[in-house]
């Protein structure tokens, strides 16, 4: 008997997380996956390496022959204009773009999804975590490269439950700009907060929540629709939720489910949690930040939504110690650290700082920070400089763009610089690594915290900090 040929899949723009995450779970699912991208080093390429999926440098028609089945495509290096996609599309092999490829999945499952301006990933990492723990062996595609105690962010999973974080960015800046989460028909959805970014993609908050209530109409009639009560868009927005079913999270005491109270010690925070004035237990929580123990509960709710108890929830979840990008300890000598931290929004950035402020208050903190694509950093510049009250240094690099995006000439990096200095008088522009470097080697303090912080590269800067540590 003939040995069935597998079937072939090529992601073109493989190395962005979520594009690695659905390579790993097709690659578990039984195809052989191949994709293309830049040379440039990415967090993704050690697992691509290590599950043997090879990548082909650029993007070339070339690189698409008859064997494939399959091409999906990222919104980036022109989406659906990319000339792979052209290509495939010309021989009438199935392309899809990203989100629109993550919705079809999710049909075959008890989809999951975790949306919300921030919060997405963490919140919908914890969940895969709990449920992989209970034994259930979800499925799940998540924006990070890798989870702690997991390993990489995707996995096709023999249960009925698949998890995928639902990002309202639009499917292809030059093609389609229906929100991604838009393609997801899942059973149960989160909603972390709202708030207006992607100024390329939103002209407004208006049209953001649009989005969110158009996502919350995607769930069928006996879904479940999670949201948190603290944000105040949210709480806005509650009545008009068409979910036949909505359940509310938060410390607001009007909440469904909410923090009664919770303590610190060390790294870890107990949280006492109660639902209709009673006690429903403690969550133990090992990852930092008031925003983190919002996700928590938003996860373990979830989690008793699809059947397990109180107690399993609590045993499971205290596991979570993070996952790639968030609050990523990257090294350290003696009492200065060198943490990553993926936040690029203002919100983000207040909440990490806090967080960091929690786990380490006699610290000096010192924030190395890439803005992210130039209409972000121009519409909310006021809200950037007010972000970073609780650092005791600001190093700001240049704005990294996206590829989506024109240069601008009207904002830069000095431009946010000049406003953090109008508050505290602590910014400081660094136009290269060697710049950073230097001023570093000035401020550092006996009990120092370094954090790279945006959605950029700010990565390769780390072996040079590492090195700089060690002459200490």
């Amino acid at each position: 008997m003939m040995k069935k040929t597998p079937p072939k899949a090529h992601l073109v723009g493989i190395k962005g997380v979520a594009m690695t995450a659905l390579a790993v779970y097709l690659k578990e699912k039984g195809y052989l996956v191949t994709g293309s991208d830049v040379e440039e080093k990415f967090s993704t390429d050690p697992i691509l390496d290590q599950i043997g999926i090879r990548v082909l440098h650029g993007f070339a028609p070339q690189h698409i022959n008859k064997d494939i089945n399959l091409v999906v495509v990222t919104g980036a290096h022109g989406g659906a204009t990319n000339p792979e996609a052209l290509q495939a599309k010309k021989m009438q092999i199935p392309t899809f773009m990203h989100g629109r490829y993550l919705g079809m999945l999710m049909n075959d499952k008890f989809g999951i999804a975790v949306s919300g301006c921030h919060g997405k990933t963490s919140t919908a990492s914890m969940i895969a975590l709990i449920l992989k723990e209970a034994g259930y062996d979800p499925s799940y595609s998540i924006g990070t490269a890798f989870i702690n105690n997991i390993g990489p962010a995707g996995h096709y999973g023999q249960g009925k439950f698949f998890i995928a974080e639902a990002d309202e960015y639009m499917t292809c800046p030059l093609t389609d700009r229906t929100p991604r989460f838009l393609w997801l028909n899942p059973k149960i959805a989160v909603i972390t907060n709202i708030e207006f970014d992607h100024p390329d993609s939103f002209s407004d908050l208006a049209e953001v929540k649009k989005a969110y209530l158009d996502f919350s109409q995607k769930l069928d009639y006996r879904g479940t629709l999670i949201v948190c009560l603290d944000n105040p868009v949210v709480a806005d927005m509650i009545d008009k939720f068409k979910s036949s079913r909505v359940i509310t999270y938060g410390f607001s005491p009007t909440s469904d489910y909410r923090i009664e109270k919770y303590f610190q010690s060390g790294k870890t925070s107990f949280v006492a949690i109660e639902s209709k004035n009673i006690r429903l237990g403690e969550l133990i929580i090992n990852v930092a930040g008031r925003h983190n123990l919002l996700n928590a509960l938003a996860a373990s709710i979830i989690a008793q939504e699809v059947g397990l108890p109180w107690n399993k929830i609590r045993e499971y979840l205290k596991k979570y110690t993070g996952c790639n990008r968030r609050f990523e300890l990257i090294g350290q000598k003696n009492n200065i650290l060198l943490y990553d931290d993926y936040a690029h929004h203002p919100s983000e950035i207040k909440a990490t700082l806090s967080a960091f402020k929690d786990w380490y208050p006699d610290y000096r903190l010192t924030v190395i920070f890439q803005p992210h694509t130039f209409s972000r950093t121009k519409i909310l510049l006021e809200e950037f400089v007010s972000s970073f009250i609780k650092a005791d240094d600001v190093l700001i690099a240049d704005i990294f763009p996206s590829a989506r995006e024109k240069f601008d000439k009207s904002i830069n990096s000095l431009d946010v610089v000049a406003g953090i200095n109008r508050l505290r008088n602590n910014a400081y522009y660094v136009k290269n690594q060697i710049t950073a470097l230097k001023l570093l080697k000035n401020k550092l303090t006996a009990q120092n915290i370094i954090v790279t912080m945006g959605a950029g590269n700010l990565n390769k800067w780390h072996p040079s900090i590492l090195n700089l540590l060690k002459e200490q």
